[in-house]
This record gives C-alpha cells, sequence and structure tokens, in this order.
C-alpha cells in the first residue's frame, strides 16, 4: 500500500473513532442521568472561570510560550515540528524546555542536595487549601515589598488559623505584568532584578507554626527580586516542601476557601517543572 494510502487510512479511522467516543459519551451521560434522576451538567473544568453545579474552577496558569519573561532573561521553551497534518496525518512537536519557566513548581531537590524531585511530591500536597496573602498595595509602593510575619498574621486575625497542608501564595498584583519583561522582572542599571517576594522570617514562621505544604508566589522567585542569598529558598525547599513561581489567576479567587489543584510534572528526578494548575471555589 502507499504512503498516501497509508495515511489516508489513519486519517479515516481516526475520524471514525472520534464520533465513536462522542456518540459513547453521549449515550452513557444519557444513562447515568437517567439512572441517577440528576440533569447532565457541564464538565468541571470546562475552560477558564466555568461556573459548575459544584462551583468554579479558576486557571492560575500562565501560557507557556517563548515571549514569557524568564529569571535568566533567555527564552525557556523553543519547539521543533517533526511531523505536520498535511504530510504526516498528524502533529508533533520536539520541545525543550527550562524546568523554571513560566508557571511551574519548585521541588525540594532545586535548592538542596538531595531533596525529593518533583516526581516524589506526594499527590496528597497536590491538592490543597489555597490562602491568599494580598500585598499588592505594599508592592505598588515598592517593587521590593515582601510577603512579612505581620502579613501572615494579619490573615490568621481576620480568617482563623491556617488550614492544615495548605498552599500560602502572594498576591502582589504582579501577574498583570508578565506581558511586559522589563517590568515584570525589573532589572536596573546595574542588573539587579526588582519583584515582590515572601521575606525569609516569613518562611520561617510558616516552617515553625504550620504544615503548609507549598508556598505561591506571582513573581519569578519565592525570594524578592533584590535577594543575594536565596534565603528563602534555601529556608522552605530542603524542609521538603515545594514552591509555586509565576503564578496567575489570584485576583480571581477569595483569600480563603478556594481549593488548589497542581497538575505538577512527573519526570524521575526532576527538580521542578512546568505545571498547569487550577483553584476550585
Amino acid at each position: 500500500m502507499c504512503d498516501h494510502c497509508v495515511i489516508q487510512s489513519v486519517k479515516d479511522r481516526m475520524l471514525n473513532r472520534r464520533d465513536l467516543f462522542k456518540a459513547s459519551a453521549v449515550g452513557a451521560a444519557t444513562v447515568a442521568a437517567a439512572a441517577t434522576g440528576l440533569q447532565a451538567t457541564p464538565a468541571f473544568a470546562g475552560g477558564h472561570g466555568v461556573k459548575t453545579k459544584l462551583g468554579e474552577v479558576i486557571d492560575m496558569t500562565h501560557t507557556l510560550s517563548p515571549d514569557f519573561p524568564t529569571f535568566f532573561g533567555v527564552p525557556g521553551i523553543s519547539s521543533q515540528q517533526k511531523f505536520n497534518f498535511k504530510e504526516h496525518g498528524f502533529n508533533l512537536f520536539d520541545l525543550t524546555i527550562n524546568e523554571h519557566t513560566a508557571t511551574h513548581v519548585d521541588a525540594p531537590l532545586h535548592f538542596s542536595a538531595d531533596g525529593r524531585s518533583v516526581d516524589e511530591i506526594a499527590i496528597a500536597d497536590l491538592v490543597v487549601p489555597l490562602v491568599v496573602i494580598n500585598i499588592k498595595e505594599k508592592a505598588a509602593a515598592s517593587p521590593d515589598a515582601q510577603v512579612t510575619p505581620e502579613d501572615l498574621k494579619a490573615w490568621i486575625s481576620k480568617n482563623g488559623p491556617l488550614p492544615e497542608r495548605c498552599c500560602v501564595a502572594m498576591n502582589s498584583g504582579w501577574a498583570a505584568k508578565s506581558g511586559n519583561a522589563a517590568e515584570y522582572v525589573g532589572n536596573d542599571a546595574e542588573n539587579k532584578k526588582h519583584f515582590p517576594g515572601f521575606h525569609v522570617e516569613a518562611t520561617k514562621m510558616l516552617l515553625e507554626e504550620s504544615s503548609a505544604a507549598a508556598l505561591a508566589v506571582d513573581t519569578l522567585s519565592l525570594d524578592h527580586g533584590p535577594s543575594a542569598d536565596f534565603a528563602t529558598h534555601y529556608a522552605w525547599l530542603p524542609a521538603g516542601r515545594y514552591g509555586i513561581e509565576n503564578l496567575a489567576g489570584l485576583d480571581a479567587v477569595p483569600e480563603n476557601g478556594a481549593t488548589l489543584v497542581v497538575g505538577a510534572p512527573k519526570h524521575k528526578g526532576g527538580t521542578g517543572g512546568p505545571s498547569r494548575i487550577f483553584a476550585m471555589i
């Protein structure tokens, strides 16, 4: 059989199977609804901020692209198309990715000699209560603003104790700057960066007084931009907890009560990696 015939045969089978799956899915949903006496509802994760009977899903993930600002100033992802639909009947790209690009996870191994790699993070720590610490006012006044113990105490005074195994996220408003690398990174004339992060004393407070599983920031780093010693990274990650950087969507979630779902990658020995993250309200 000629190559063209083979490719056309593959296309036909793909289309036939797609129609079969659609019909099967509709039939199964109808049967399930009839059996339970409930009306069928849209898929829970059907889109950005989609409302369902279960609540609302908020996308917390920036799009991973060569244009997204990076810590080292070079594109964090590149792609090469190896197969295309016109010639081969399917599309496929080879990707080259820096683990710490766009919305991503920092595994304990990132800043320790023998910490857990990203594939070893417990699944129970990837579906966690979300705590949002809003420092947008401070960050507007100074790009070097940090989450301090006082910010944590103010949240606790208003909302009660931090939930078990939560993710404590800084909302500095920085996500809105992600389309402008100069503003997002904040390099000055001496090439020093300027963006908000967690103060090491707030980090130590969380380590000593909470079971928080993760820290998250809407900036390039858990440490604020001018940091020369990465004190928060070195305090948090070697303690067996993980981080999230370049988180999006924090203005769309409450400061308390949402559940964060972290779709961390699972490549063996990884120090982190780009992740699809969403919140359920």
